[in-house]
């Protein structure tokens, strides 16, 4: 053990080797270490945050010993500091946990007992000399080369940075944007993190500033501050914020005075960060780039109703009767009406639930308009709700982003009013999934000649970003709306289909045939079942059952390609986290190569989900993929989605994680064979209708919810606890009305 007397009397200093990172927070820096140290038997745990950490690597530790009641002897550490380690194991250990990208644990331990204890004055100094190691080519001396050039400069940064709990990825990122002016500009004003990294919040930059001697009520962090507020209640789908609330929030998270708050307010109102509107007498604030957004959609439709229709006038008495007969399928007189509305219309919304027959009034209007030679494109807002919408029409269906063509370097959409869409109709589909911002940029792409047709449930969770679009177009009542109801013969079989429109309606699902029993083999098989479970540990134990063998078994389907479990939440027993650990030890045990990321092991065989988008790669968030290859030695993995693999480098590791569970929020816009949904009153906060709504409408052959009965009436009895706060309703119905006027 190495240890000397930091500056500081009652703190101590101590090294050693990460031998396990029992937690890290990529958003906060927050860590909990096991760190062996030389000549001690035990390891010992490490507490405080650190910007990056790796197994193996060597770290500095300043703090003092605290006796946890729940955890036991902890060392509670002011600072933690990655330090380069003083052993050839440590050195090892080092050079392979990914800090230096192109080398793996292979070349490590070829280049340590080439060099000793030498080797990073020989990488730094005399990079040429590794052209004699066996397997090093100019192509990897030149990216060791580049990666210990990285990873020198991001530690200079990592230097100031490391104690304020910014995460290796995002130190990356400033590095990335601000080069080597980095230090510099974040000292100068640290709140630009907040807009320029994604991630980094107020708590973080407001920690810098402190640290850096920035006085609490500054009109520099105050406006930021507000800017946070609003940016935070927008996190919860608000555009719109009464004053009230935003004042309430901003003194949560100040904690100033109130005149140094109403100045700072003042002032992003004065330079446009912030809009006030009157709302009937009460003053409500918007960040400006809701405002516009919302501002945005109301002209565009204003802009896109009027006008002659692309396919002009149509006998409608003649072309449905006609489509009815290509297809073979007949429609209902709600129906019929539906389709009349649309081809009678520019701009149509057309809502429903599952199984009343949203698709075959699409496919109608397609195939009445097939004979008139016009363009139409489709379009959803994910890359698996295109597919569905593709394989449902027989016509390609493009993601929004692709439609609009986003360019990744410019980071902005090609496609817009001075650009726009070459149509005569375009279809959106799973249009309750699309945020204002989203919504604002699709449709000024669309010119004023073409007509739109908005599609989608509107009694899903709403976008996970800010409003609710979809909600706002229908309750304008400015709009045309076909409120689909009428559940279809076919449909009525299907007891996923009857008791989604329950749920939806407040009513508890029908008991399926001996339901409950389900896992022990039921006589008669059933699409829907519930299955009732007190305990978390007999929901997890049941769970695992179903998805491993009683599935499986009595349906035949296959566990990785078929089942997807979905939960209302992150944390907890119950959690994403938990439930893929445990259902990748159950259905993946013997994958032979693996990578092991901040506590989460990548093998082999996985099923991974994309959690960002990632345009240069063409993976987006949501889709759902299964690692094909793992390089344990360079840190990398390949993963393939519909055919086409990516590859993933250690870095980047934090784009994807594990989809053995993924949460009902991540499922919107998909489809799976079959679904299970645990349930507990450890969710109580979650709890909605439209939570188990949107989870149960996301399977197409088999439903099982498995947990406590009283959970699942909670959450079919809460509709909605509150109301996404915006201003779009009115603003629609006011465009409207002012181009009647005109």
């Amino acid at each position: 053990m190495s240890e000397s007397q930091p500056a500081n009397p009652g703190e101590e200093r101590i090294t050693g080797i990460v031998e396990k990172v029992s937690f890290f927070s990529e958003s906060s820096g927050f860590s909990v270490l096991r760190l062996g140290r030389n000549g001690e038997r035990d390891a010992v745990t490490v507490v405080g945050y650190v910007a990056a950490v790796n197994l193996g690597q060597h770290v500095e530790a300043v703090g003092c010993w605290h006796n946890d009641k729940t955890w036991g002897l902890q060392f509670k550490a002011t600072h933690i500091l990655v330090v380069p380690p003083d052993t050839l194991e440590g050195i090892t250990k080092y050079l392979c946990s990914g800090m230096v990208k192109g080398i793996g644990l292979r070349l490590a331990k070829v280049l340590v007992r080439a060099y000793g204890m030498e080797v990073f004055t020989v990488i730094e100094d005399h990079p040429e000399q590794l052209l004699e190691i066996q397997g090093i080519g100019k192509k990897k001396l030149k990216q060791i080369v580049a990666g210990w050039a990285e990873q020198r400069a991001v530690k200079k940064i990592m230097l100031f940075l490391h104690s304020h709990g910014v995460s290796t990825s995002r130190i990356a990122r400033i590095f990335r944007l601000y080069g080597d002016d980095a230090v510099a500009m974040v000292s100068a004003n640290p709140y630009r993190l907040i807009v320029d990294i994604p991630g980094i919040g107020f708590r973080i930059a407001d920690q810098i500033a402190r640290n850096i001697g920035m006085a609490p009520d500054s009109l520099l962090r105050v406006g930021a501050g507000i800017g946070c507020a609003l940016q935070e209640l927008s996190f919860e789908g608000h555009c719109r914020v009464p004053e009230p609330m935003l004042l309430a929030a901003c003194r949560r998270l100040l904690n100033i005075s109130e005149p140094v708050l109403e100045e700072a307010l003042a002032q992003e109102l004065s330079i446009g960060t912030v809009v006030a509107v009157d709302d009937e007498g009460a003053k409500s604030y918007y960040l400006v780039a809701l405002f516009r957004a919302e501002r945005g959609v109301a002209k565009s439709i204003g802009r896109i109703m009027p006008g002659a229709l692309p396919w002009g006038v149509l006998d409608l008495a003649t072309v449905i009767p006609a489509a009815e007969d290509v297809s073979a399928i007949k429609l209902s007189e709600s129906q019929r009406s539906a389709v009349a509305l649309a081809l009678l219309s520019k701009f149509t919304v057309i809502t429903g639930g599952p199984g009343v027959g949203k698709t075959t009034i699409i496919n109608t209007i397609l195939d009445i308009l097939e004979t008139e030679e016009l363009k139409v494109l489709l379009c959803a807002p994910t890359g698996r709700a295109a597919k569905r919408l593709s394989e449902a029409t027989g016509m390609e269906a493009k993601t929004i982003h692709r439609l609009l063509e986003y360019d990744p370097h410019a980071r902005d959409f090609r496609r817009g009013s001075s650009y726009p869409l070459e149509a005569d109709l375009v279809i959106v589909d799973e249009a309750s999934m699309i945020d204002v911002v989203l919504m604002n940029r699709l449709l000024a792409a669309i010119s004023n000649r073409s007509a739109l047709i908005v599609a989608g449930d509107v009694d899903q969770l709403p976008p996970v970003g800010p409003g609710f679009v979809l909600a706002d177009m229908i309750h304008s009542g400015a709009l045309p709306v076909v409120r689909l109801t009428e559940i279809f013969r076919q449909a009525q079989s299907s007891m996923i289909i009857v008791n989604a429109h329950r749920i939806n309606c407040g009513e508890l699902p029908l008991p399926s045939p001996r339901s409950g029993t389900a896992d022990e083999g039921a006589v008669e098989l059933s699409d829907f079942y519930v299955v009732p479970s007190g305990s978390t540990e007999d929901i997890l134990r049941r769970l695992l059952l179903v998805v491993a063998e009683r599935i499986p078994t009595r349906f035949g389907m296959e566990p990785l390609r078929d089942i997807q479990v979905l939960t209302p939440m992150n944390k907890g027993v119950l959690g994403t986290k938990a439930l893929n650990t445990l259902l990748q030890q159950s259905l993946n045990p013997h994958a032979a190569r693996k990578i092991v990321r901040f506590e989460t092991t990548y093998a082999e065989g996985d099923k991974v989900i994309q959690m960002v988008n990632n345009y240069d790669k063409e993976v987006f968030n949501g889709d759902i993929g299964r690692i094909t290859q793992v390089d344990e030695d360079e840190n990398m993995l390949r993963v393939e989605y519909d055919g086409r693999e990516v590859l993933y480098e250690s870095g980047e590791l934090d784009e994807i994680a594990l989809a053995y569970a993924i949460t009902i929020h991540k499922s919107q816009g998909s489809e799976y064979p079959a679904v299970v949904i645990p349930l507990s009153m450890q969710h109580f906060t979650l709890l909605e209708r439209n939570l188990i709504y949107t989870a149960v409408t996301r399977a197409k052959k088999l439903v099982m919810i498995i947990g406590d009965p009283q959970a699942l009436a909670m959450a079919i009895g809460n509709k909605r606890s509150s109301q996404r706060l915006t201003g779009l309703a009115a603003r629609i119905s006011d465009e409207m009305e002012e181009k009647l006027r005109q």
